[in-house]
């Protein structure tokens, strides 16, 4: 028998360190980046431990952003809408929603 390559959606999949896809990378860099803003407010409190705890947690965050995707799952009504999609895509489709006002724009037919 021979083997066969089946389709898939491969979009975003090239992995950096085993973990990481491209996209969860940047997201965990770039709450890391935040998380290292509180570290610096922090330390001048001599408080490093905490800054340091505080950076860990926004990466953590970052990378459940930018590699999961939210459950498919008919138990809760958004995981029943969203299911199967990308977290970070759910959360720059809302930030779009709220900076356009709250509009929501559906096109249908007219039926006579």
């Amino acid at each position: 028998m021979g083997t066969y390559n089946l389709p898939r959606n491969v979009k975003g999949e090239g992995k950096i360190l085993f973990i990481f896809s491209t996209k969860g990378f940047i997201w965990t860099c770039a709450s890391a980046g935040i998380g290292l803003i509180f570290y610096l407010i922090f330390s001048i409190v001599n408080l490093q431990v905490v800054g340091i705890v505080i950076t860990i947690i926004f990466a953590l965050i970052g990378f459940v952003i930018g590699n999961f995707k939210i459950p498919d799952s008919n138990g809760l009504y958004i995981t029943r809408k969203a299911g199967g999609e990308n977290i970070d895509d759910v959360i720059i489709r809302y930030i779009k929603f709220k900076n356009n006002k709250k509009k929501l724009y559906v096109y249908t037919k007219e039926e006579e």
